[in-house]
């Protein structure tokens, strides 16, 4: 029988692991395993992952932060958006072109730093770094 009195007061602590994938479909299959047990569909967006987060108590650790941070950096990101602008409708390839340019220009995020700020824009979600 599990005992909960050390854990009263303390959030549920829901732990991505940065080892079990290296791309942002990888990502998505990670929180999607987390997050979405019951459910039958699955994360595959930026926004749908957003969606999640709201209604969910828990804290996140995100272990490999590192190593999470350097798959979802430049390259991916760089390769992300020219994918959709490839594709073209039904995105704005104008805003994705501005994106790139910004990323390229060293001001833009990375998909990890979107990532992140989506996660920390949960007020309710602390977010820890491992």
């Amino acid at each position: 029988m599990e005992s909960s009195t050390s854990n009263n007061n303390k959030k549920k602590m829901t732990v991505i692991n940065g080892s079990h994938f290296s791309n942002l479909e990888g990502f998505y299959e990670e929180v999607s395993r987390l997050f979405m047990k019951d459910e039958d569909w699955k994360v595959g967006t930026l926004d749908g992952f957003d969606d999640i987060l709201y209604g969910i108590d828990t804290d996140i650790s995100w272990k490999d932060s590192q190593k999470s941070k350097n798959d979802l950096g430049f390259d991916l990101t760089k390769e992300f958006y020219e994918n959709k602008i490839r594709q073209g409708k039904p995105f704005n390839v104008q805003l994705i072109q501005q994106k790139l340019n910004e990323l390229i220009d060293g001001t833009g995020q990375t998909l990890f730093e979107i990532l992140i700020e989506i996660i920390e824009s949960h007020k309710n979600i602390t977010l820890i770094l491992d």
